[in-house]
């Protein structure tokens, strides 16, 4: 422990702005002498506090956990060269706590008899509780502030949530800069010009106003396009010190390279936008339901293509803009089959790669770039010549070594490779995919990106991630936190930590001014960049009331705006503990749309995170096919999952999750979606088709193709194996909801087994939509994620003896089938229902119960059933048969049936084979028809 007095006495009080000062100085006067502010020798406080379980949660409420009645206790705050401290009074709970905090309901509940103003000038301190019965007092616990502030600072009329300007605004004569510090004890504005050297004036004291947190800064018109920095003398608890720190502004507009300076910038200036931007087409959408949602990363879009007219495009922004690669050709073709929406992996501006040009790697550096770089890399210390690529360093390795991973576990912090979940700063464009990201380049190349996708004819989908930062703390990539510590990040009740449930540094959508933050960033991205849509990512994390308000603002500026995210219930917040969430259950009927993991998990199993030979043995079931015995599974019917569930899961699924679906489940009994189980949570959930995102696959666990190959049966042939894949993917293109495709799943996409990919090259990340090849077995995966399951995947390969190697005419035939399924939906009415009445209605699934035939599904929908929708068919039967065998099936009455035409017309030849003769079906193997009247 070391004495804080002096550091404190130095930096606080004199910084104060004098009516704080003379009110935290002051005692409260009232009849109780207990409850008046006293003054005595500040307490020894710890440079590292490891208890933060006491929550000021209003102006006159503080709960403390493990509270002794028998003892009496006082909040504190060392201020100068004295403590202060008032008395804290005993209370009953009161019952809106339970309501809105239940996570803290075992906590003992204070009176504090503060004044407003003396709060206020408090919270710029180190606040802590002590037990005043001790003769020797110390902290029993520090003090959690971020409900407070939101008290004191937000429910009022006009004071921190009304403020519509954040961050630097540039006005017809001045710009003015506003930040909520509310906890600081001085700001101050640092100008830059262009080349980041001091402007001519340096700095600009920021004035502070009481009633809302809000330091604020008019500046002259001339500097806009200038960039800047706010310097911030600000209490840490992370240190338990008075910090000096330097950082950007949270609003932030525009950056400087690698996020160091922000940029006073109009995005709506002609500076900061392409020509004919105000002219692009922006595709509208009449129902979410008619959304096809295709996930591309930016890096994996162009990063391998052979067909740019400009090498500096690859990876960037402006391969979006190329006009016949390889790329774009193919998202055309699939445009012409239906697909309309480019949903986006994050593009905000990230904290994990290098934007500096010529600073970080790719397959196309040369050893010699490395090596001069990064000096310790393995490659540096062998005889390798300079001028090798590092694409041919790594085709030169056998793939069944670990070479390949290793090289690429070395080099992935400095390359250019990340998903892209590590928020840095959330309202500006990531600057490393700009050919130049300094300033509003950056800002021009990504419009551009957006304009040409609209133009084709698709709307634009943006990847948030509002639930965690990329750091906290005092961190070099941390923002938020260095502003008002403790506040935007979600703490332990207990020990003050910054919750990392999500991966990172969690958020806390649940205060208001991070609410708000969210809510201002969405509106940026949807008025200034034209952003069609946003997923969400981890939205179980975050408020229903935060999500259902955001996406009221942004419908103010656009309203077929479509949100969806990932409504997983997980971590701290975990069935509703500290708030009602955004998660499947809670969002049905709500039209934010959920990933639904039921028809995923029936049909290719859950994600593959269980390891080695068990894979085989407990996760037998996939795509409806039974994994065939061998040495790896010992056939024990025992160990797989019930087959016949998993078949009504799926039922529910391609009845878009409904909650009050009804059907005949495999037991004989009247049902509806939400009686049947999905572990201890029910199948169906939704109350909208609009509530429910279909997927198979997307860039989070194993691909598609890589999935199947661990689970599908070892003697399948290879075009049994592809047509089990494009079956799979076909139960998320046809079912109600809203299909979700993951890029280069058309393509048979490998990551050669890898598990995570978040943050391993382009080597296992890439694409190539030159159609020659997948990607399939190009090295072990990385061992940091699947050493575990090398073994198997050894085996797999050896075992499969080719079949599980597509080449170049295996790649574009699949293609051309996802394109038929994709033809097919969007070509039919009654595959993309808008309501729930119309899916009960119409919708029947036929074989089912305990005599149903297994390996098949028989949807039909029957526009003759309530009110009529469709002006294409009357009737649609779609037969999922998954089964090794052909299947037939008897429809009673059923006449005038033809395969769907664009089957008919298409490129598979075997589900042309699907005949219908006297009300009799009949369908191939692992096949997909549909059949129309």
């Amino acid at each position: 422990m070391r004495h804080r007095k002096k550091t404190i006495a130095k930096t606080t009080l004199l910084s104060l702005p004098l009516v704080l000062l003379a009110a935290a100085c002051q005692p409260v006067t009232d009849n109780h002498a207990s409850n008046k502010i006293i003054a005595g020798a500040p307490i020894e406080i710890a440079e590292q506090h490891s208890d933060f379980s006491a929550h000021w949660l209003t102006q006159q409420t503080l709960l403390l956990a493990n509270a002794d009645s028998d003892k009496s206790y006082r909040l504190a705050v060392n201020a100068g060269d004295e403590q202060q401290s008032i008395a804290l009074n005993p209370q009953e709970m009161p019952s809106w706590i339970l309501k809105k905090h239940p996570h803290l309901k075992d906590f003992s509940a204070f009176s504090v008899d503060i004044g407003k103003d003396t709060a206020k000038a408090w919270l710029k301190h180190a606040l802590y509780v002590y037990d005043s019965s001790n003769q020797q007092p110390k902290p029993v616990a520090y003090v959690q502030t971020g409900e407070v502030l939101d008290d004191l600072y937000t429910k009022g009329e006009n004071d921190a949530d009304e403020i519509t300007e954040f961050g630097a605004v540039v006005k017809a004569n001045q710009v003015s800069i506003k930040l909520w510090a509310p906890t600081a004890q001085s700001v101050s504005v640092k100008l830059f010009n262009q080349d980041k050297t001091p402007y001519k004036i340096p700095a600009v004291e920021m004035i502070f106003d009481e009633s809302s947190g809000t330091w604020a800064a008019e500046l002259e018109k001339d500097t806009e396009g200038l960039f800047y920095q706010y310097d911030i003398t600000v209490y840490h608890p992370a240190t338990g010190k008075v910090e000096n720190i330097v950082t950007t502004d949270p609003y932030s507009l525009s950056l400087s390279t690698n996020s160091v300076h922000t940029q006073i910038i109009d995005l709506n200036s002609d500076y900061a936008t392409p020509a004919g931007w105000a002219a692009q087409q922006e595709p509208t959408l009449n129902a979410p339901e008619d959304a096809i949602l295709y996930e591309v990363h930016v890096r994996d879009f162009s990063a391998t293509d052979k067909q740019l007219s400009d090498e500096a495009h690859r990876g960037k922004y402006k391969a979006f803009t190329e006009k016949s690669s390889d790329a774009m050709n193919h998202v055309a073709d699939l445009k012409a089959a239906g697909l309309n929406h480019i949903h986006l992996l994050p593009v905000f501006d990230i904290g994990t790669v290098n934007e500096a040009p010529g600073q970080a790697f790719d397959l196309q550096s040369t050893v010699g770039d490395i090596c001069a770089k990064v000096p310790t890399v393995s490659v540096c210390t062998q005889e390798l010549d300079n001028n090798l690529k590092l694409l041919q360093v790594l085709e030169s390795f056998e793939p069944m070594s670990g070479d390949a991973q290793a090289l690429v576990t070395e080099l992935k912090t400095f390359d250019k490779y990340n998903w892209g979940y590590d928020p840095f700063h959330y309202t500006v464009p990531e600057g490393s995919y700009a050919i130049n990201p300094d300033g509003t380049a950056r800002i021009i190349e990504f419009k551009e990106m957006v304009q040409h996708l609209h133009n084709l004819g698709f709307r634009v989908i943006m990847d948030v991630v509002y639930n965690h930062t990329h750091k906290a703390r005092l961190e070099e990539t941390a923002v938020l936190d260095k502003i008002v510590p403790n506040y935007y990040q979600r703490l332990h009740p207990l020990t003050g930590d910054i919750e990392q449930s999500t991966c990172c540094d969690n958020t806390a959508t649940e205060r208001v001014m991070m609410e708000k933050l969210m809510i201002d960033s969405l509106v940026v991205w949807a008025r200034d960049y034209k952003i069609d849509g946003f997923r969400f990512d981890l939205m179980g994390h975050q408020p229903k009331a935060a999500m259902l308000k955001a996406r009221e603002a942004v419908r103010a500026v656009d309203p077929d705006t479509y949100f969806y995210g990932e409504g997983w219930n997980f971590g701290e917040v975990a069935n509703n503990q500290q708030f009602v969430q955004a998660t499947q259950l809670e969002l049905g009927g709500t039209e934010i749309g959920t990933f639904t993991d039921r028809l995923r998990d029936a049909v290719r199993g859950p994600g593959i995170s269980v390891q080695g030979d068990d894979i085989r043995r407990n996760q037998g079931i996939g795509n409806g096919l039974k994994v065939h015995p061998n040495e790896l599974n010992d056939g024990n019917e025992a160990n797989a999952p019930d087959y016949r569930l998993l078949m009504d899961q799926l039922r529910v699924g391609l009845a878009a999750n409904l909650a009050d679906f009804p059907l005949q489940d495999r037991n004989d009994k009247q049902v509806t979606g939400k009686d049947v189980p999905y572990g201890d949570q029910p199948a169906g959930y939704a109350q909208d088709p609009a509530d429910t995102v279909n997927y198979v696959s997307k860039h989070d666990n194993q691909t598609l193709w890589d999935n199947n190959q661990y689970r599908n049966a070892i003697d399948l042939t290879k075009a049994e194996r592809i047509r089990l894949h494009n079956q799979s993917l076909s139960y998320a293109i046809l079912a109600q909801g809203i299909p979700f495709l993951h890029m280069g799943s058309e393509l048979l996409r490998s990551k050669s087994y890898l598990r995570d990919s978040y943050d391993y090259s382009d080597w296992f990340n890439r694409v190539d939509f030159a159609k020659q090849q997948n990607y399939y077995h190009v090295g072990l995966p990385p061992a940091e994620k699947d050493k575990a399951n090398w073994p198997l995947v050894s085996y797999l390969i050896d075992k499969n003896e080719g079949r599980d190697m597509p080449n170049s005419a295996d790649i574009k035939q699949a293609a051309k089938v996802f394109a038929d399924f994709l033809a097919v939906r969007t070509s039919t009415k009654l595959l993309r229902m808008t309501e729930e009445t119309q899916i009960i209605d119409k919708l029947r699934f036929l074989n089912t119960g305990s005599s149903q035939q297994d390996g098949l599904i028989v949807m039909h929908i029957d526009d003759s059933k309530g009110k009529t929708i469709s002006d294409d068919y009357q009737q649609v039967i779609v037969f999922f048969n998954s089964a090794p065998n052909e299947k037939s099936f008897t429809v009673n009455g059923a006449s005038g049936f033809i395969l769907h035409p664009k089957q008919r017309e298409g490129a598979d030849d075997v589900v042309k084979q699907s005949q219908f003769q006297s009300g009799r079906f009949t369908i191939p193997a692992f096949t997909t028809a549909v059949f129309v009247k």
